[in-house]
């Protein structure tokens, strides 16, 4: 259900795509929510902070990636550049003055590339079991022989998933675009505050993982919580209870 006041519409790109969006309208800085690779803005933590928008009347905004939920194109043609360009589009056409970034996994690490090109925009991240590098750091190393097998051959492998999204490709150029975007071991040129939520018990991303991403930013104001028996998706009420907070703090 959408909060009472939400709008949406589509953003036009100039190759002929589209992003659908929808926008919570209120006061700044403009909260502007990241989703997960394969994931759309209907999912449970999206809509939590729609609906904290809702009632506190702050602006928060949320739209799908290329290829995803009800925007256009083809989600197998979808790269690291070409959902990076997604997210500074989103800033530039449907947003002004500060954001605070909020990204979950993939989210994690296109909110630090959107904060690396926009550092006068962004006030401050919240990294949910941020994925940087993942598609160097975290799919490569774990590709069997037989998928890499596929690749070489077809361009493509098709991962299984255990959650409900099902399995989904995974393609060479993917894996071949993601590895110029990569940040880490850093240092990185982020500066703006930065809360890091992690699951202890996430088998997605390592904690250590994430800790590496924090421990390379720049910034001093960087606070990292490891959640010890949260999953990837840290979507129980009491996660959900502390992705409110960490944005309340950094939006407030």
């Amino acid at each position: 259900m959408n909060p009472a006041g939400e709008t949406s519409g589509r953003l036009s790109r100039t190759d002929g795509q589209s992003l659908a969006w929808r926008r919570v309208p209120g006061r700044g800085p403009t909260v502007v929510w990241l989703g997960g690779f394969h994931s759309d803005m209907t999912g449970t933590k999206a809509q939590v902070l729609a609906d904290w928008g809702a009632q506190t009347g702050h602006d928060v905004l949320r739209f799908d990636y290329f290829g995803r939920g009800q925007s256009s194109g083809d989600f197998a043609d979808g790269t690291i550049s070409r959902w990076r360009e997604d997210v500074l589009a989103a800033l530039d056409g449907l947003t002004e003055g500060p954001v605070v970034l909020v990204g979950s996994s993939m989210g994690g690490w296109l909110a630090v590339l959107a904060a690396l090109a926009r550092p006068e925009r962004v006030r401050g991240l919240v990294l949910i079991a941020p994925a940087a590098d993942f598609t160097e750091a975290l799919i490569k190393p774990s590709l069997s022989d037989a998928a890499r097998a596929e690749i070489a051959a077809h361009g493509a492998w098709r991962r299984p998933s255990d959650y409900a999204d099902g399995a989904y490709e995974i393609t060479r150029t993917l894996l071949e675009d993601g590895a110029q975007w990569c940040v880490l071991p850093g240092p990185v040129a982020v500066t703006a505050p930065v809360r890091v939520l992690q699951g202890g018990c996430d088998p997605d991303v390592p904690w250590r993982h994430a800790l590496a991403l924090a421990e390379a930013l720049e910034g001093e104001d960087v606070v990292f919580s490891l959640i010890r028996d949260g999953d990837h998706r840290l979507s129980r009420p009491q996660d959900l209870a502390r992705l409110v907070a960490a944005v309340s703090e950094l939006a407030g």
